[in-house]
């Protein structure tokens, strides 16, 4: 199949991590959901070889690394280099949760075509002030 559709509340239920990867078919990287209740302290870990991307969906996380704390919410973004240390930590009233992309050598350049005059006037577009 060439593409697929689910849910993280479809993949899990409460704290804990949501594999996304094989339900969906994923083969080109690593990608988990994460919950964390709150208040859960983190998990201090790093890879061998795999950087990650955490993206905030909600709640509020503090990340700790090499010495700095960051609280992000949602939309918050950190990348982080495989043998780097880190810990995310729930510090708000809700849950906490994270999408997690893993990988290694992933990148392709930009290889995307629109399929449409239309489509490629939107692109053109996306993000300029409309008047």
């Amino acid at each position: 199949m060439t593409y697929a559709f689910s849910s993280l509340d479809e993949l899990g239920d409460g704290p804990g991590f949501r594999k996304i990867r094989q339900p969906l078919g994923v083969t080109a990287f690593g990608v988990n959901g994460v919950v964390y209740p709150p208040g859960f302290p983190g998990i201090s870990h790093y890879h061998d070889t795999q950087d990650e991307l955490y993206f905030v969906h909600s709640g509020t996380a503090k990340v700790e690394v090499e010495g700095e704390e960051r609280i992000l919410g949602p939309g918050g973004l950190f990348h982080v280099e495989s043998t780097t240390p880190r810990r995310i930590a729930n510090v708000g009233d809700d849950d906490l949760v994270l999408l997690v992309v893993g990988g290694k050598d992933g990148y392709v350049e930009r290889d995307g075509h629109v399929t449409s005059d239309e489509d490629l006037e939107r692109r053109v577009n996306l993000g300029k002030e409309q008047t």
